[in-house]
């Protein structure tokens, strides 16, 4: 408890301030939406594979579990390949530094990819420079999963999407840039990729029921403890709550598995 008192929330991005709180599913749609990505990119003993940031890693035990021929994950720095490393089985899977747009892995060395809850924090230009990154290191006919926040509905109000953007940013301490369905879709049809299935799930993240999916009791009472006797996280949290409230409307989780075509 004494490394989490200490620790500074005001300027730490929300995710990472939720994992010093004992969250481990970080993302939009949680470990539901999670699973249907990893059931629909089929990914069995003969798959080398690719994820993007895996952070906390579990994901990539889920995807682990199904024995793929190989796993290496791309982190940004050191620190973070080290804490992804530990839970790394070191003869199938390993972790290397690099950005999402230069991986530094050779062209069609994977066949399936993945990330989660990352492009949705980067600019147009660098959701553009991964995926295209993505395209490269994928073989014909890879898989690609991404599990993100998005925008409702398609026809959203320009000015209405800026403003929910801004105070998403404001409140999570990054620079969160969701897009719609469709603009989640056009994006990887330019970049050559063919859109095999779409997932949507409201984006409960802190919601009790929710919380309690994805951490279990057990986990949900350690994350409530911890949020108490830290004031400074609880208020934290709480805005980032009221503001996910506030555009429950318009929020939402998407999964989109596609493949590179041929």
């Amino acid at each position: 408890m004494t490394s989490i008192i200490q620790t500074d929330f005001s300027k730490m991005p929300g995710h990472w301030l939720l994992a010093k709180m004992g969250k481990r599913v970080l993302r939009p749609g949680g470990i539901e939406l999670t699973k249907k990505m990893i059931e629909h990119l089929h990914i069995t003993e003969d798959d080398d594979v690719a994820e993007f940031a895996p952070g906390l890693g579990v994901t990539a035990k889920i995807v682990l579990d199904k024995n793929p021929n190989s796993y290496i994950a791309i982190e940004q720095n050191d620190d973070a390949a080290k804490q992804v490393n530990k839970y790394l089985p070191p003869e199938k899977a390993a972790c290397i530094i690099g950005d999402a747009q230069n991986t530094k892995l050779p062209s069609q060395s994977v066949n399936v990819l993945y990330g989660e809850a990352m492009l949705t924090m980067q600019s147009p230009k660098q959701k553009e420079e991964i995926i295209e990154e993505a395209y490269r290191i994928l073989r014909k006919g890879g898989r690609y999963g991404i599990h993100e926040l998005c925008l409702n509905p398609n026809t959203i109000d320009e000015e209405l999407k800026s403003t929910i953007h801004r105070d998403l940013a404001n409140v999570i301490r990054v620079n969160a840039k969701p897009l719609t369905v469709f603009e989640w879709k056009s994006l990887f049809e330019n970049k050559g990729f063919n859109v095999v299935i779409i997932e949507m799930r409201p984006m409960y993240l802190l919601e009790k029921k929710r919380m309690i999916q994805d951490e279990g009791v057990k986990g949900f009472a350690t994350i409530v403890k911890n949020i108490a006797v830290n004031p400074e996280a609880r208020k934290r949290i709480e805005d980032m709550r009221e503001t996910f409230k506030k555009y429950e409307k318009y929020l939402g989780a998407i999964s989109i598995v596609m493949e590179k075509q041929e």
